[in-house]
């Protein structure tokens, strides 16, 4: 335990049975992890077998697909129903490195901030470590627009390495959000619209087969989603429309 906050790692899993022992090992060396949560998105490997495998895990299964976003508004619920101070999420595709929560989480639990992003972008690694050129031009084009939106000024809005204070989770309403990927984005313009600083740590970057990642025709929707997200809140700041994702205060 972490100062006396329940650390708990959060793990989206879908066909991550290649991957999800690997990921939990290195998560469980960094000694400040209590509770691990696997939320398995209707797999169709072994993903689930191995998480129940797993000690100090809890294994929850959607029983068909629901999406990138509703299976992480399961594992907050999850989290916050067992009790955690500080959730960390880490994708069981091992893309993410687990080194880094004992810095993520300590930053949460001693009350610095709420939120705090592993960025990819941050020391300027992220073409060497194997990220694909078209992805890397499209995260900075959508970067800045965001931030220009925002009113931010993030090295990027895309990272899936997270961590929260129990205070931001239970206060912003993520069951408003998207069941897609776009629910990354929403989430982090309703932390700033909250009036939540998101800090940045620089994360290494790791491209290789097994790792996750969606196609250029999702990647698309996904983008012209977030430049919706971000128009949205700019209207909703400046009163000309209401919007349940950033409700009056």
């Amino acid at each position: 335990m972490l100062k006396g906050k329940k650390t708990v790692v959060v793990m989206p899993a879908y066909n991550a049975a290649q991957t999800l022992k690997q990921t939990y090992d290195e998560v469980m060396a960094q000694e400040i992890v209590d509770l691990v949560i696997v939320v398995d998105d209707g797999s169709h490997d072994d993903t689930v077998e191995i998480a129940q495998t797993l000690p100090r895990t809890l294994v929850h299964i959607h029983e068909r697909n629901k999406g990138y976003g509703a299976n992480q508004k399961t594992c907050y619920r999850l989290a916050l129903a067992e009790g955690a101070d500080v959730v960390v999420m880490v994708h069981p595709d091992y893309q993410y490195t687990p080194q880094l929560i004992p810095a993520m989480a300590s930053m949460i639990a001693n009350g610095l901030y709420h939120c705090v992003l592993g960025s990819r972008i941050l020391g300027g690694h992220a073409l060497a470590g194997g990220m694909p050129v078209w992805k890397y031009v499209a995260n900075r084009f959508l970067t800045f627009g965001e931030n220009l939106l925002l009113g931010a000024k993030l090295s990027e809005y895309h990272t899936g390495y997270r961590a929260f204070s129990r205070d931001l989770l239970t206060r912003v309403d993520v069951s408003r959000n998207s069941d897609d990927f776009v629910f990354d984005n929403q989430m982090l313009a309703q932390i700033l619209w909250h009036g939540y600083t998101i800090a940045e740590v620089s994360c290494p970057t790791k491209y290789f087969p097994e790792a996750s990642s969606i196609n250029f025709r999702r990647s698309l929707v996904y983008g012209l989603g977030c430049l919706g997200t971000g128009a949205v809140f700019r209207a909703a700041k400046t009163g000309l429309v209401r919007s349940p994702l950033f409700p009056s205060k």
